[in-house]
């Protein structure tokens, strides 16, 4: 549950930081074993990752900047612009890795609780996805 940040950087502790790769908290696993990550974004604020139950990193802010990256369109590629969304990417740094299953949980939807679609995780109103039954 490390962060690596090619072409980004990311707000920690208050600090921008301008590295590379960051290391989480988590233990280092050993051996055939399952391991629960589970990694929450919200939107361009706030990034957390959790290993089981343990937060073991959290930043903020992420935004294009850096290095580490090749072949961009340079007008696209302006420091400091909040990254709104993107892509996910899963990475092994070094040894094989297999995934199990991997689910996405949008945090926008719904927010009116008069609506049938309202669902009471919804973080970012999209008042136009509502439905109404009459």
């Amino acid at each position: 549950a490390n962060l690596c940040t090619p072409g980004t950087n990311v707000v920690m502790n208050g600090e921008l930081v301008t590295g590379h790769c960051y290391n989480s908290t988590s233990e280092t696993f050993h051996g055939d074993q399952w391991v629960t990550v589970e990694v929450r974004v919200y939107g361009d604020s706030l990034i957390q990752h959790f290993v089981g139950d343990q937060l073991v990193l959290s930043y903020e802010k992420p935004q294009i900047g850096g290095g580490a990256i090749d072949g961009f369109a340079p007008g696209l590629f302006k420091d400091g612009t909040l990254l709104e969304s993107g892509y996910i990417t899963i990475q092994s740094e070094s040894h094989p890795t297999q995934f199990r299953k991997i689910e996405l949980l949008n945090l926008e939807g719904c927010t009116d609780k008069k609506a049938s679609n309202y669902q009471p995780w919804v973080l970012k109103n999209r008042s136009e996805s509502c439905e109404y039954n009459d």
